[in-house]
């Protein structure tokens, strides 16, 4: 399983991330999402996968469309979706549309970075927007945010929750990953980090 990355949303990024921090998670200023309203914070999370803390950017305009990742719609932190980094993205949405899976995208992205640096990668998402079925994510030639994180919290474990774990699997295998869901009523994700620091 690539995980590349894990978005934990909030309408309140200030104050989330001091919760955050005061748990232990070394945040650092990723950098605003310009045209979209949103900024980030970034802790890595061991290897080459990390933390991603979103929420509305208070220095940028109300935006033309909705915050990415429901940001708009949510009253308390949550994690709300995870990352595969794949190689090649056409190739990977090809792969998966053989497979019957069609993802919407590619969408490109970019931010710059507190010492300027610009940040450039391209998405596609899943048609299901529950978040636990992967979005895709191609960094080209951009380096990886991972790199120049403190990883003083890794990830030891990151599984879901759903009303029909089986199609989800089967939505999983698609795309050549995995992923531990079990069954609930509602669906959701979970992310247990070293320290005891569980994410949902």
């Amino acid at each position: 399983m690539s995980i590349d990355h894990l978005v934990y949303a909030t309408p309140d990024l200030e104050r989330t991330v001091a919760a955050l921090r005061a748990r232990g998670l070394a945040l650092t200023p990723g950098g605003p999402h310009a045209g979209r309203g949103t900024r980030n914070f970034l802790t890595g999370l061991g290897g080459a996968t990390y933390l991603e803390v979103i929420g509305p950017d208070p220095e940028q305009p109300q935006p033309e469309e909705p915050r990415p990742f429901g940001v708009d719609a949510l009253t308390a932190p949550r994690l709300v979706a995870w990352a595969a980094r794949v190689p090649s993205l056409p190739g990977a949405l090809e792969a998966a549309g053989r497979a019957g899976y069609e993802f919407s995208g590619p969408v490109p992205m970019s931010r710059r970075r507190p010492d300027g640096v610009i940040l450039d990668w391209e998405l596609a998402f899943p048609p299901d927007g529950d978040g636990l079925v992967p979005f895709l994510i191609d960094w080209h030639d951009s380096p990886h945010p991972a790199g120049s994180l403190d990883h003083g919290v890794r990830l030891e474990a990151l599984r879901a929750v759903h009303p029909e774990p089986d199609v989800i699997a089967a939505h999983l295998t698609a795309l050549g990953q995995t992923l531990e869901v079990s069954r609930g009523e509602q669906p959701g994700l979970e992310a247990v980090l070293a320290g005891h620091v569980v994410l949902r």
